[in-house]
């Protein structure tokens, strides 16, 4: 039997996280032009200074409290704004400031329904960590009101002896936010920024985009070495309008600045696209399900365009009758590429298996596991969706693989499996 140690850490939805985002007027309907923002504008600038010091006084006693550096956030929208408006507003006093930033924020609690689906990378400080030990970054879908999912992140430390240790949440998350107009809906490939004086741990992507509308999902990170040796994080997830479904790419070298970026190609028409961590041969690669039910290989020569494919795996045992799917990036072993995977059996109950893949030609199955590594029956099964249990990826630490996980897509558990053990499983 695998040898697994189970971390008594978990993570769970939590409503009190609030978080100030950018009010976009445009972005709430259809039809909606500049005036409305104008008009807003014109509002506040015609009031008399005590009753627009009587205003902010309400807001600020209202949220000043729940939120960091409130008053920082309501001028840092106003001089967005401001830049935005036909003429600028000129020298208006800081409480007419502070008031129409207020008036172009409000606050959202990200993951007041649930929490799910982690995925970790190694940080990019690694300075002061003893050998075993790594600094780590890890994506969380948190899902809040109506149903939409965003990324947040925690960092941490983890060994491969089994501990674990989550860096401090700030008390006040702040979102991300784009350069973009206020009266323009961004589409296509767009940049979104943290905010300067926030954390990453205090930061949160939200949907930004009309195809990105209902939610950010299932982000599966990698730490990505190009043929100059130079390092970037991408991220594959699923962006969904409320009607249609597409895989986007997120890219960042210094964890600031992040490009979202729409994947062409007939492959992003589907979800759970996971990308190797470097080139193979002359090809880009990754593995993806393009038929609701197979794995395939893909291959590609530009990360941004993802076609066809071959079917590398389908189901084979009970417990993923139902379909199979990637859980992340494959992880580079000296034995062959480690990809972690999900089945889906009787009663839509989840597992996660293993299978190896040959490290020079991955379309080539060396071993695969016959029974889950890990299983909703082994974890809290009860939660937002039932007897799911389901990971965007792990990360490799000396000769322990580090395993976050969600449970019930309502928690995140994390769990260490020592290698050796995991490879002599497979079959």
């Amino acid at each position: 039997m695998l040898k697994r140690f189970d971390h008594d850490l978990r993570l769970h939805a939590d409503p009190s996280r609030v978080v100030v985002r950018p009010f976009h007027l445009a972005w709430q309907a259809s039809g909606i032009n500049k005036s409305r923002s104008e008009r807003l504008v014109a509002e506040v600038l015609e009031m008399e200074d005590r009753e627009a010091a009587k205003q902010l006084e309400a807001v600020l006693r209202d949220f000043e409290p729940r939120h960091w550096q409130t008053r920082r956030v309501f001028m840092t929208r106003f001089e967005e704004i401001d830049a935005q408006m036909e003429e600028p507003m000129g020298d208006i006093g800081d409480t007419k400031r502070q008031l129409i930033g207020a008036y172009f924020c409000h606050e959202y609690s990200y993951a007041a329904a649930a929490i799910m689906n982690p995925s970790v990378v190694p940080h990019w400080d690694q300075s002061g960590m003893p050998e075993g030990s790594c600094r780590f970054i890890m994506s969380l879908r948190t899902v809040g009101e109506g149903h939409i999912s965003s990324v947040a992140f925690r960092e941490g430390i983890a060994t491969e002896d089994g501990e674990l240790r989550l860096a401090p949440e700030p008390p006040f998350a702040t979102a991300t936010d784009t350069a973009q107009g206020e009266e323009e809906v961004p589409e296509g490939p767009v940049t979104v920024i943290r905010h300067r004086d926030s954390t990453l741990s205090g930061t949160v992507i939200f949907p930004i985009t009309d195809a990105q509308r209902n939610g950010l999902e299932d982000l599966r990170l990698v730490q990505f070495t190009h043929e100059d040796g130079s390092t970037e994080w991408l991220g594959t997830y699923t962006a969904y309008s409320g009607r249609e479904i597409q895989s986007e790419l997120l890219r960042t070298r210094d964890w600031r600045h992040f490009d979202l970026k729409p994947i062409a190609g007939a492959a992003s028409r589907n979800k759970g696209i996971a990308l190797f961590p470097r080139k193979i041969g002359d090809h880009y690669m990754a593995i993806g399900r393009q038929d609701g039910e197979n794995l395939f290989l893909l291959k590609s020569d530009s990360l941004e365009r993802w076609d066809g494919g071959d079917k590398l795996l389908e189901p084979k045992y009970p417990w993923e009758f139902v379909q199979i799917g990637n859980c992340g990036s494959p992880i580079e072993l000296d034995e062959g590429w480690l990809l972690l995977t999900h089945g889906v059996g009787a009663m839509r109950k989840y597992a996660i298996g293993a299978v190896l893949l040959d490290k020079d030609d991955p379309s080539k199955v060396i071993a695969r596991a016959d029974e889950p590594i890990l299983t909703a029956a082994n974890a809290d099964r009860e939660g937002y969706v039932p007897n799911v249990v389901y990971t965007c990826g792990a990360m490799r630490l000396g000769d322990t693989l580090f395993l976050p996980y969600g449970i019930a897509d309502s928690s995140v558990a994390f769990a260490f499996v020592p290698i050796k053990q995991l490879l002599a499983r497979l079959k």
